[in-house]
């Protein structure tokens, strides 16, 4: 009887996939459905949508109907005007003669690791539901981020750091924490959220050392905790919630060794923090390179809060700006995880919520400024990279029309792209699921097909 209640416990463990409770949640590494090519994610979220036609998807033909009426109707959120041609030049690099624009010269450096997606689309022109399709595979209800999706069905390779980190300077992005969201999976797998405008150690990771307990006193002040835990839990039902407090204390204590090393970049050798350069974003991207080394599992690198690449009026100015920030730091990382060897399980990915549209924003009150010299939302097309991880490098995947408005071939969604992102870790996503209100929810919900073309 002993063995067979063993055999039952091992069947209904933790790493059984797919099952929704019956067993303490944990982080412990879990074993996928199948072997994965890449084992840990770094997301790079380009927050408010950038241009397409200026960044990563070239339409000379645009630039020549420049100030004129295009010859087919654009179905926008917003009044809109005339073609409105990229003032950035565009350039081929690499052996796959990848185009891309000035704006991204130090990742053009990259192409041949990078696997561009030109004919991306999703469901509407608006911010807040487009990042939560993007984040959590619905729009509208409350849904589990992908990072806690991750978390749930693989796991972490260090019980001394959070699973998933989500970094966002200055405050919360538009949806706030819903983005990074554990919704009905147990509040261990939420995502930790840590804002990277602070530089120094202690305002970064606000209550990490406890100033007046060493480190064994409080091991015995959190025996003492678990002890009491365990007798108030005997008493009662299973409870996700709780049983994810008991763990966050467990985390807490542990993460006071190795959280503050793992987040200060005065560490790294200068030739390391020269390469990434100087800024806010260097300092983030640098922040993911040592989690990922770490063994975290999902790190979200948002490039700021609201929407900073929504850009409605000037453009050209502001683009320009961003990427000044963030053009060298992430084509460091790129180079620094293949120099370490992490690329080829590091999967990288580059994108916003959705693309601009290729003509101007015309003057709406509320909207912009009335400048004339920015691009609305546009849900129908736009562009998105991955790198290492096991996907096909120096690849460019599908296309939009002539003037870069909408994904016209090989038309890929946010939950294909979901799909396929699950697969190289590992995943059937149909079948990583968790029962909740009688039903097994996913990622993709109802939706999504694996892009195998995307895969090496």
């Amino acid at each position: 009887m002993g063995f067979g209640a063993l055999s039952l416990s091992s069947l209904l463990g933790p790493n059984l996939l797919g099952s929704g409770g019956g067993s303490t949640p944990n982080l412990h590494v879990k074993e996928p459905h199948f072997p994965a090519k890449a084992k840990r994610i770094i997301h790079i979220f380009a927050n408010g949508g950038p241009s397409q036609v200026d960044t990563f998807d070239p339409k000379p033909l645009l630039n020549e109907w420049h100030g004129k009426a295009l010859p087919i109707k654009l179905k926008t959120e917003r009044t809109t005007g005339a073609a409105f041609g990229s003032p950035f030049k565009f350039k081929r690099y690499g052996q796959c003669g990848m185009e891309v624009s000035e704006l991204f010269s130090h990742v053009g450096e990259c192409a041949d690791d990078i696997c561009l997606v030109r004919s991306m689309h999703t469901n509407v022109p608006n911010h807040e539901p487009s990042l939560l399709l993007w984040n959590c595979g619905d729009a509208r209800l409350p849904r589990p981020s992908m990072g806690s999706w991750l978390t749930y069905g693989l796991g972490t390779e260090n019980q001394n750091l959070p699973g998933f980190v989500a970094m966002c300077p200055k405050g919360l992005p538009v949806a706030d924490s819903m983005n990074w969201q554990n919704a009905f999976l147990p509040g261990i797998y939420q995502g930790t959220y840590i804002d990277t405008k602070h530089e120094s150690i202690e305002k970064l990771l606000e209550n990490i050392q406890n100033k007046h307990t060493g480190y064994d006193r409080q091991r015995i002040q959190l025996d003492l905790l678990n002890e009491l835990n365990g007798y108030h839990a005997s008493e009662r039902d299973e409870d996700d919630r709780f049983d994810a407090r008991v763990q966050s204390f467990e985390l807490a204590y542990r993460m006071q060794m190795e959280a503050t090393d793992a987040f200060d970049i005065s560490k790294e050798p200068e030739h390391v923090r020269e390469m990434y350069g100087e800024g806010l974003q260097a300092r983030q991207l640098l922040i993911a390179r040592r989690l990922a080394e770490r063994g975290v599992r999902y790190t979200q690198v948002w490039t700021g809060f609201r929407q900073p690449w929504d850009n409605h009026d000037d453009l050209e100015i502001r683009h320009r700006k961003l990427c000044q920030e963030c053009d060298k730091p992430i084509a460091a990382l790129l180079k620094d995880l293949k120099l370490r060897g992490l690329l080829d399980e590091t999967l990288v990915i580059w994108g916003g919520e959705f693309g601009r549209t290729p003509v101007v924003e015309l003057s709406v009150p509320g909207a912009n400024q009335g400048k004339v010299n920015g691009r609305d939302h546009n849900n129908h097309g736009f562009s998105m990279w991955m790198a290492g991880g096991g996907v096909r490098g120096g690849y460019i995947h599908g296309a939009t029309d002539e003037f870069g408005f909408a994904a016209a071939e090989n038309r890929v969604h946010i939950h294909d792209l979901q799909a396929t992102i699950l697969h190289l870790m590992g995943f059937d996503h149909e079948k990583l699921t968790y029962r909740h209100a009688g039903r097994d929810f996913r990622l993709t919900d109802v939706h999504g097909n694996v892009v195998h073309e995307l895969i090496a």
